[in-house]
């Protein structure tokens, strides 16, 4: 009998898996009682179906093991027969006789089977498994108790070894998770928040939270980042007061796993820990620290509020593992951060970079097309004096030339009056060549070639005051004569002539003084603002469309008796507000490089005013 106390628990004190541990447990028992068969049933716990775990059978000379059911088929008959019985009463079935059908099919030649006792293995009210024993004898009362017993052991081993797998099993499903979340994501944030929420899950806990290390040169601090408890319990985020955070932080500084199975028998803790535990509830807590290579540093701390927590080897075993994983999805997140700030840094240089190449070649093209203008001024007038000399020869001329044709015509007429009957062949001429028609448009070809070449004096006069190459320095000019000869170049622009757009232009002059000013920069003024103005104008008319009439207005005035007030303004869409507040940013243009008219602001539908000193 003292063998059979013994040989049980020794069996189920062995490690291995459940199947193993079983088999050990029918092996002890028959080698101390006179059976044929032993065998261990479980409830397959999906299914619930019962499922063959150990057995031996037996003979006089040996024993061997029940590989499968093809071994002893019979016994699972048997067994069915028994079972709901089994599961109504949760009594044990002792020294039934077995039929004889059962009976001669379960007779071995040198070792014959009549009884049959079978034990339910109960936990919690639940059945989860059968030990059933096969025997030519009868079993005394004290071995019925034995058995019993045994049962109740067996019982309580197999759900111990169903929690302890299915503890591995959740650790190991959280510690994948957990590399699994490293592997797919760098989201920190989201790693340590599904670290509480498991841990705390798995463990069965009230609280559990990730305390972080904040160093700093003058104040080190410690903050509770995120956490996981109880809906009952106060929260526990934010800062830890200073006071309280000296002996943490030393704790976290020397990487020591701090366990604490029951806080009252901890004398020896900082007096400002044990009163911050105190405050929220805590009787037992375990702190393991966080140090990634990166140098940060933390610690997952696990807590309960509702009495003793003895914090076994596994459990400590699988936080050091998360805290391993922690560390390593630390370092991850921070080299992450790293090369992400390094790249929006580059990115960030980069798009400077070009913007700043962009300017320098717009500053450029501007610079170019500056240039171009100044080169233009200077172009014009060598052409416009070149152009003047010419045509002050022919409108010189055309005086002379109407005087010849008017004596040539009165000698003519002479000819007619003393010769009324020419000859032939001058009659024949006179009629060939039109003389009537000849003589009266004589006089309007002369006429228009006189117009034609006070016009074009006048535009060489306006393109040499317009340009006022010969008039580099300072001198005092008529602001209105400016105006009038930029509108004379640009008449071809704004006047109906088929080619213009026809504006109407609006002049609302004011007697000015003569001002002192740089003619030729004022009229290159006058000059963009104008064709900024047309080109507004041009835009409005094609978006438009529909009773629009567009219109300029040049206004001057005298102001304060010191200055010269020029306003001008088109009718035109107007500009955007983010072109408005750049209107006099050097360089800036809304157009196509050798389309604008060199420096200065375009004219969107604006009053301009150039306030030039008298």
């Amino acid at each position: 009998m003292v063998l059979y106390f013994f040989a049980s628990p020794l069996a189920l004190s062995q490690s291995g898996t459940l199947a193993e541990i079983l088999q050990n447990c029918t092996n002890t028992i028959s080698q101390y009682l006179d059976i044929g068969f032993v065998c261990i049933w479980t409830f397959e716990r999906q299914t619930n179906q019962l499922q063959l775990q150990a057995g031996v059978h037996c003979t006089d000379m040996t024993c061997s093991t029940l590989s499968d059911t093809q071994d002893f088929p019979e016994h699972i008959a048997l067994v069915n027969n028994i079972i709901g019985l089994m599961i109504q009463n949760h009594q044990a079935i002792f020294n039934q006789e077995l039929s004889i059908n059962h009976s001669e099919k379960l007779v071995n030649s040198t070792f014959p089977i009549s009884r049959l006792s079978a034990y339910p293995l109960i936990v919690e009210q639940q059945i989860i498994g059968i030990i059933a024993l096969f025997s030519k004898q009868l079993f005394t009362e004290p071995t019925h108790n034995l058995l019993n017993w045994i049962a109740n052991n067996i019982a309580v081993a197999i759900d111990r070894i169903w929690a302890r797998e299915e503890l591995l099993s959740r650790r190991e499903s959280l510690l994948l998770r957990l590399a699994s979340q490293i592997r797919s994501s760098l989201d920190l944030n989201m790693i340590l928040k599904t670290a509480v929420n498991e841990i705390r899950s798995l463990l069965q806990i009230d609280r559990c939270y990730f305390l972080c290390y904040l160093p700093h040169p003058s104040q080190p601090s410690l903050t509770i980042t995120y956490e996981a408890r109880n809906p009952n319990l106060p929260s526990m985020l934010g800062h830890i007061p200073l006071q309280r955070s000296n002996y943490l932080t030393n704790i976290l500084l020397s990487q020591e796993v701090i366990c604490i199975d029951n806080m009252n028998s901890k004398s020896h803790l900082d007096y400002d820990i044990q009163e911050l535990l105190t405050e929220f509830g805590i009787t037992s807590q375990i702190l393991l620290p966080v140090k990634s290579n990166s140098g940060e540093i933390g610690a997952i701390v696990c807590s309960h509020c509702s009495g003793d927590r003895i914090w076994n080897n596994s459990e400590i075993s699988l936080l050091q593992a998360v805290c391993d994983q922690l560390a390593i999805a630390i370092d991850h997140a921070q080299l992450y951060t790293q090369s992400r700030a390094a790249t929006l840094i580059a990115q960030t240089q980069a798009e400077k970079l070009t913007e700043t190449l962009h300017k320098l070649q717009e500053t450029q093209s501007q610079l170019i097309q500056n240039e171009k203008m100044s080169s233009l001024g200077q172009l014009v007038a060598g052409v416009a004096h070149e152009i003047n000399n010419p045509v002050n020869f022919i409108h010189g001329n055309l005086t002379y030339a109407n005087e010849y044709f008017q004596e040539m015509l009165t000698l003519l007429h002479l000819y007619q009056q003393y010769y009324p009957q020419p000859e032939v062949e001058i009659e024949d001429f006179t009629e060939k060549i039109d003389l009537e028609f000849i003589t009266s448009d004589l006089y309007k070809l002369l006429s228009s070639m006189n117009m034609g070449t006070n016009r074009i004096r006048e535009i060489v006069l306006g393109l040499r005051n317009f340009s006022r190459h010969d008039e580099a320095d300072k001198k005092q000019v008529d602001i209105h004569e400016g105006i009038e000869n930029t509108l004379l170049i640009l008449h071809h622009r704004w006047k109906d002539n088929g080619i213009g757009l026809d504006i109407s232009i609006v002049k609302e002059y004011s007697k000015l003084p003569l001002v002192d000013c740089y003619p030729g920069q004022l009229n290159q003024v006058f000059m963009n603002i104008l064709t900024n103005a047309i080109d507004a104008l041009e835009e409005s008319m094609v978006s438009i469309r529909t009773n629009y009439k567009p219109q300029i207005t040049i206004c001057t005035e005298i102001l304060d008796s010191k200055f010269v007030v020029i306003r001008i303004a088109d009718n035109g869409l107007g500009m955007a507000e983010d072109v408005r507040k750049r209107l006099f940013d050097p360089f800036f243009t809304t157009k196509p490089v050798g389309k604008g008219t060199g420096l200065g602001p375009e004219m969107l539908n604006v009053d301009t005013k150039l306030y030039i000193l008298g």
